[in-house]
């Protein structure tokens, strides 16, 4: 009898990450049709339990730009959508997903993120700051941080005297320990 494996996916306006995850996976094989379907075979592990899917995707897919790539741990495969656009879902079929496919938190991105995340870093808007001049005087000496005056921070430098006490008190106690 044939397992399922897991499978991990998520989503761009131009194509769809499956990854299947299945360790010490042996002879995967991926099949991908125009129609949106897409199967999956292998065996694991010693006794070579065989492992299958096979899902109808919610839209078509352009087999001929689609990547595969087959590793020791996972399956992963960038299927390129024949239409630009956002699956309400991955599957075709209505209702609640099967168990064994679950979104990929981390390639997942929202609808609203995508051209956001595709921006190269340099265009970001920095709200009116230009680095760390404008942010309320916190440079390196650290003036304008409230809360902070009249203390004294001259007892905790190592070479002074209250460190010189604490280290013979700390060697008395290694030798009463003994």
């Amino acid at each position: 009898m044939s397992r399922h494996p897991e499978i991990l996916w998520a989503q761009r306006s131009d194509k769809v990450f499956i990854t299947v995850s299945l360790p010490d996976a042996k002879n995967a094989q991926v099949k991908l049709e125009p129609d949106g379907r897409f199967t999956f075979s292998a065996t694991e592990g010693s006794v070579n339990q065989q492992y299958s899917v096979d899902l109808e995707l919610f839209g078509k897919l352009n087999v001929e730009a689609s990547k595969i790539s087959t590793g020791l741990r996972h399956t992963v495969c960038e299927l390129e959508k024949a239409e630009k656009g956002w699956w309400k879902r991955l599957l075709k079929a209505e209702g609640k997903a099967p168990p064994y496919v679950k979104a990929d938190w981390d390639k997942w991105i929202d609808e609203d993120e995508e051209e956001e995340a595709s921006r190269p870093m340099s265009s970001f808007d920095m709200g009116g700051m230009d680095g760390m001049g404008s942010m309320g005087g916190l440079g390196g000496d650290m003036e304008g941080m409230g809360g902070m005056g009249g203390m004294d921070f001259s007892g905790f430098n190592a070479g002074g005297e209250d460190a010189s006490d604490d280290e013979e008190e700390f060697s008395d106690l290694k030798k009463a320990e003994v």
